[in-house]
């Protein structure tokens, strides 16, 4: 599984011994952006996908810096004409795929909530097909709230528009907010 597993443990003091431990699978987490002459503002969405294992932009012909910024991050570029909506996401690495716009970044209650969302065991989420996000955005620098999205798919999610998750409902919302920002 992509996403790996991870042993925990209890150390109990008194004996210094190992008291209990077991593997966990973590669900891992691809994010997928879709570009076009973003250079102004897809570095502060890249800087945010910290909880991310992966990151796949598919790119609508940028003209400018966009990928050349990207690039610093490790990115996996997909050209845009070469995708249908949902093929970048069924080739991401990991389970989960995390879909944003580069206007957008993710909060940190976001961020520790993506965190806490990959210890979770795939027993825990698998009944889980997509998690909403709520939505803030900023207007002449103030924040509104904005609508809550799916955003957040298993890699296997069937409807797209635009390159975003559609026509499905979320069972869980975490906590935080996706920041759309209006100026780069």
């Amino acid at each position: 599984m992509a996403g790996g597993g991870v042993c925990w443990a209890v150390l109990d003091f008194k004996t210094e011994r190992v008291c209990f431990s077991r593997e966990v699978e973590m669900p891992g987490i691809t994010a997928l952006l879709h570009t076009c002459n973003d250079e102004l503002r897809i570095g502060r969405a890249l800087e945010t996908l910290r909880p991310c294992d992966a990151i796949v932009i598919v790119d609508h012909g940028s003209q400018d810096r966009t990928l050349r910024i990207a690039s610093e991050y490790g990115v996996v570029f997909r050209k845009a004409h070469e995708e249908r909506d949902n093929e970048a996401a069924r080739a991401a690495r990991c389970e989960w795929v995390l879909c944003l716009r580069p206007t957008e970044s993710l909060s940190e209650m976001l961020e520790a909530s993506l965190y806490e969302w990959k210890l979770r065991g795939e027993k825990d989420v698998a009944g889980v097909e997509g998690v909403i996000l709520r939505v803030r955005e900023e207007h002449s620098g103030t924040w509104t709230e904005s609508s809550s999205e799916v955003r957040l798919v298993r890699r296997e999610w069937k409807e797209w528009v635009d390159g975003f998750p559609a026509g499905g409902r979320g069972s869980i919302e975490l906590e935080g907010d996706l920041l759309r920002f209006r100026s780069p």
